[in-house]
């Protein structure tokens, strides 16, 4: 327990990294399992996330991204993305899929697929996009923590232009929108960020027993 408190307090959101280095591919491996990993309502995964390596697509994400140097200089960067929609269509292939991997036949499912599609249809649009955007987040989270446990340093970013990103790459053909990008890689040693102290509420100003 102890461990995974102090990576928590050793992570910060990266403000320089180093260009010259790169994450392992066994470093990257664990970072997408994780995300793969990640919980969701239902288990749905309303979700799809990018890993943009390529230099070229990256300068023309950094313009995008009001030319934040996070976007190029870190060893990778994820694109994390909602759903644009979630339908009938969607549920089906994911109980299909429960039932491939668990060895049941869909009629076992029936009762757990019709809450599913009654919980969906009896959202708005609207609700349906803010209940896919933050199963994103909760996948943000795993991916912040386990770079924290493995010692990769990372920034999670909100600021960029999201319909240039979704353009240069392709989102839309993929029934994908972007919503929040994290830079993944190693601290710059001339990081001043690096050393500052963490600034957190105390815990008895946040967490209440009950």
């Amino acid at each position: 327990m102890s461990d995974i408190i102090s990576q928590l307090k050793w992570r910060y959101a990266t403000k320089k990294f180093d260009p010259n280095f790169k994450l392992s591919q066994a470093q990257l491996d664990t970072l997408t399992e994780a995300i793969r990993l990640s919980p969701s309502s239902f288990g749905l995964q309303p979700w799809g996330f990018i890993v943009v390596a390529d230099p070229d697509l990256r300068k023309k994400l950094r313009a995008a991204a009001w030319e934040q140097s996070q976007i190029t200089d870190a060893s990778h960067l994820f694109v994390l993305c909602r759903s644009t929609e979630m339908n009938q269509a969607k549920i089906d292939e994911y109980v299909s899929a429960i039932a491939d991997q668990r060895g049941l036949q869909a009629k076992d499912l029936a009762e757990y697929a019709q809450m599913m599609s009654g919980s969906i249809a009896n959202k708005t649009p609207e609700e349906l996009q803010s209940w896919m955007a933050r199963q994103v987040y909760i996948a943000l989270g795993v991916l912040l923590t386990t770079c924290a446990v493995e010692q990769i340093d990372a920034c999670p970013m909100e600021g960029f232009d999201a319909a240039q990103f979704d353009q240069i790459l392709g989102l839309e053909a993929k029934g994908l929108t972007s919503l929040a990008v994290c830079a993944v890689g190693k601290r710059s040693e001339d990081d001043s960020y690096a050393n500052l102290a963490k600034v957190r509420f105390p815990k008895e100003k946040v967490i209440s027993f009950v």
